[in-house]
């Protein structure tokens, strides 16, 4: 039992200070090591072979060396113990997990017959005929990809009684670590476009400039302005959205009548780029139980995406229907389409199919990112259909049986 309390000090003290400053992970671990050799000693009689008369000693602690079992089963990180030998003796559930194996396969057999993974063999044999500890991330191609922080240190006996191996799965902390950066790069690229933009206008008023000059110049400086205004009510919004912060303020609200307005409001713009914008809904009253800002936000970026993707000569269409207790709320065009690839990604934070043409055109990669939220916030859900070269549809289905009020996402 205190062999096992030895081996589980280990485990967690890995596990608490893998992602701490190194001297302050160095000083726990040496603890830890520590105690665990004390307790091992304070254990090696019990590890001895037992006589006839310690039998009934032994039976007596089947319970909890079953106990302990559960407990190192029970753990949230991989847990191995490698013989002298170099076969298995301990390997838990999540072990069994991260690797794809069945964990009753594993005692007995060598490292590498059940994990096919040359780099952790080599750092278990490092440690096995070293005596040495060594933490590493390492990275695991099984059904999936993973990367993964192993230390592999000895037990007591500096490696002649075998090592202990913790295996944390960093996988999906490492995916957020790369979001995390591509969204700041992005955010950056974003804002810094037109900050440069406009600071070399102003420097050329600076300078002098004639008065028709200086009028292009204001226009262009104003436009720029509210470029970065709209990322930043966007991320904004994204922000709110993604930590439930958002409150919905439910009405009854005609999704037909919801759908004309947003449509109107866009013709100028569709009128100017030799677009033709259709609006296609029923004369009966569509009313369901919504926020009605949201709602005409999440037309409005739909208009948006697909006006700045059709060419003129082109045509886009809003339209809602009322289909088995839902409203469906479909924005198609005859734009240039989403390639099959691209398709899965679309609802991404500043995802753009074509960076280079989506920016000339003001997009900030968050409208859909901003559209699936707002969806799913009132309980519905949206797919998206596209053809390269013939165009897309995004539709959006919505139950018709909400309860007016506020309702926090």
């Amino acid at each position: 039992m205190l062999l096992g309390a030895a081996l589980i000090t280990i485990v967690l003290a890995v596990y608490f200070t893998a992602s701490q400053p190194g001297a302050l992970r160095d000083l726990v671990l040496a603890a830890a090591l520590t105690l665990s050799i004390l307790l091992a000693v304070f254990a090696a009689p019990a590890l001895r072979p037992q006589t006839q008369a310690g039998h009934d000693q032994a039976a007596g602690s089947e319970v909890t060396h079953s106990g302990l079992e559960g407990i190192i089963d029970a753990l949230p990180v991989g847990v191995m113990t490698i013989g002298a030998d170099g076969r298995i003796g301990v390997f838990n559930a999540a072990a069994a997990e991260i690797f794809g194996v069945q964990g009753a396969r594993a005692a007995g057999r060598a490292l590498i017959e059940i994990v096919r993974n040359s780099e952790l063999d080599r750092r278990v044999s490092a440690s096995l005929r070293n005596g040495t500890t060594q933490t590493t991330e390492i990275v695991h191609s099984g059904a999936a990809e993973r990367r993964l922080l192993v230390t592999t240190r000895p037990l007591e006996g500096g490696g002649k009684n075998g090592v202990v191996v913790i295996v944390a799965d960093q996988t999906r902390m490492r995916e957020l670590e790369a979001q995390r950066r591509e969204f700041v790069s992005n955010v950056s690229h974003e804002l810094r476009t037109p900050l440069t933009a406009v600071k070399l206008m102003v420097e050329t008023l600076q300078s002098g400039v004639d008065e028709t000059a200086r009028e292009q110049f204001l226009r262009s400086m104003a436009d720029e302005t509210e470029r970065m205004i709209v990322l930043v009510e966007d991320l904004l919004d994204l922000a709110r959205l993604e930590s439930g912060k958002l409150e919905l303020r439910l009405s009854e609200v005609d999704v037909g009548e919801l759908c004309r307005q947003a449509a109107q409001a866009q013709r100028p713009r569709a009128q100017g780029s030799q677009v033709t914008l259709v609006c296609s809904t029923p004369d009966d009253p569509l009313v369901i139980a919504a926020d009605r800002d949201k709602l005409f936000q999440v037309v409005t970026n739909l208009l948006d995406n697909a006006l700045r993707h059709t060419p003129p000569q082109g045509t886009v269409t809003v339209s809602a229907v009322r289909e088995n207790g839902t409203i469906a709320i479909e924005v198609a065009d005859t734009g240039t389409g989403i390639p099959s690839s691209a398709l899965p990604h679309i609802f991404e934070r500043f995802f753009v199919v074509d960076p280079a043409r989506t920016r000339g055109h003001s997009g900030t990669g968050l409208g859909l990112a901003i559209v699936k939220h707002i969806i799913e916030a009132h309980g519905g859900t949206i797919v998206a259909q596209s053809e390269l070269g013939a165009g897309s549809a995004f539709r959006c289905v919505l139950p018709a049986g909400l309860q007016t009020g506020e309702a926090r996402l």
